[in-house]
């Protein structure tokens, strides 16, 4: 069992991006978060999708996993060690940025290779996807997209991981916007390049059409490339 803690930073300014000594400090307090199983370090990247627009990526986004949802509560509580993250001398590079939070259930889904591999120099790519809700029957939404949809993107080339995540009840006391999205979804690939392949293959004609079969929902749905930093502690 693993819960994530999510946070994303989204700016309308397009030449907004995060600096590199920013990044490192970032990287440097999460490293040493209590009880941290690995987390994901999320930066801007580009690819073109066959159906869907293409939208503004958040500035950065923070992936955070834990054993347990009390592990992940302590590190986001009132005097937890994400609280660092919040310092004013912490993400200047960004400051203004709106910054959301979300606790959610981390449900993996297998795929045939998981095996990464990014060339030198490089980062793998995930494909972040949010859904904001809400659905006119969150159960029956949510058992058929885990029941169909993650088998279905098993068939994209070169995927190398696959998940869907749920939302949550949780405590935690960072400074930012709180949402509740009914989920998200991550799959990753070794390169910006291998997910703009499995975005024009047959398997995204699959997902389009798998899509379509979902029960009713309102709020649409974000998808951003991300470049993916794995940190482990």
């Amino acid at each position: 069992m693993a819960f994530a803690y999510l946070a994303f930073f989204e700016s309308s300014d397009d030449d907004r991006a995060i600096s590199e000594a920013d990044l490192a400090t970032v990287a440097a307090i999460i490293k040493a978060t209590p009880a941290l199983i690995s987390a994901n370090l999320y930066t801007p990247e580009t690819t073109k999708d066959m159906y869907n627009r293409t939208e503004r990526s958040p500035v950065l986004g923070l992936q955070l996993y834990f054993e347990d949802l009390t592990a992940l509560e302590n590190a986001v509580g009132p005097s937890g060690h994400l609280q660092q993250l919040a310092a004013p001398d912490v993400l200047t590079s960004i400051e203004g940025a709106r910054a959301t939070q979300q606790a959610m259930y981390v449900r993996p889904f297998p795929v045939d290779d998981g095996r990464l591999r990014t060339g030198e120099g490089e980062l793998p790519c995930s494909y972040v996807v949010h859904y904001p809700g809400p659905a006119e029957d969150l159960n029956a939404w949510l058992h058929h997209y885990v029941s169909h949809h993650p088998q279905v993107m098993r068939t994209f080339p070169d995927i190398r991981q696959i998940e869907v995540l749920s939302r949550v009840d949780w405590c935690g006391f960072l400074p930012w916007e709180r949402v509740n999205h009914i989920q998200r979804n991550r799959v990753m690939f070794d390169s910006p390049a291998a997910l703009q392949t499995a975005l024009q293959s047959p398997a995204r004609i699959a997902m389009r059409e798998d899509f379509k079969t979902l029960p009713p929902f309102d709020g649409g749905n974000s998808h951003f490339p991300m470049a993916t930093r794995i940190i482990v502690p």
